[in-house]
């Protein structure tokens, strides 16, 4: 078993992911989790203030007022790193994947990052200097009547931020993946709007 602490700096601004209104987290909160402590606990990080606009996304907070990102939003962005990068290599001339990076390596890693694959402390603090803001972009989608054009909103953290958490892994042959996921966060970044690039990130090791 191997622990790896890591700080992460955003290169980029980083975006909310919560709806503000509680009713909208609590409902998607309980659709993943049936423990009704873990589902009132999360609802109540969003903050009361949080309800004012139903169309916005913005950071739960800890007891201390700060915003933070919870441990699975982490892994998350594992899966989703790792699901990218696997793809990477093509597949042999019997149709079978090529491994070319650690990632291809991996079967079944969304199973492998939930089970053997931790990320610590469960509410993970943003520190930053300045003021949060509120990013606003359009949305579009095509629909049977046309193209729809609506306003999203999110509290946005500036560049220059930082957080710090640890990986605990239950099987030490899974670090070079964990790093080759934490370099795709230059690439991808974390949180809403990741496609603009908004959520990029830089790490350091700290121990």
């Amino acid at each position: 078993m191997k622990k790896i602490k890591v700080k992460l700096t955003f290169v980029e601004p980083v975006l909310g992911t919560w709806p503000s209104n509680q009713n909208i987290a609590r409902e998607f909160i309980a659709s993943k989790s049936p423990d009704a402590a873990t589902v009132e606990d999360e609802v109540a990080a969003l903050g009361a203030d949080a309800v004012a606009d139903k169309g916005m996304t913005v950071f739960p907070r800890n007891e201390k007022g700060e915003p933070v990102l919870y441990d699975y939003q982490v892994k998350g962005f594992f899966k989703d790193s790792c699901g990218m990068l696997s793809r990477i290599g093509g597949k042999t001339e019997t149709g079978k994947k090529k491994a070319v990076n650690e990632s291809g390596k991996i079967t079944a890693y969304k199973k492998v990052i939930d089970g053997l694959i931790f990320v610590q402390p469960r509410m993970i603090p943003i520190h930053f200097n300045g003021e949060m803001t509120e990013c606003q972009r359009p949305l579009r989608a095509q629909t049977a009547q046309g193209e729809r054009v609506s306003l999203a909103n999110s509290e946005q953290i500036p560049a220059g931020s930082t957080c710090e958490f640890e990986i605990l892994l239950m099987d030490d042959s899974h670090e070079k993946a964990v790093l080759e996921w934490l370099n795709y966060g230059a690439l991808r970044g974390i949180g809403q709007w990741r496609n603009s690039g908004k959520g990029r990130f830089s790490y350091e090791i700290t121990e």
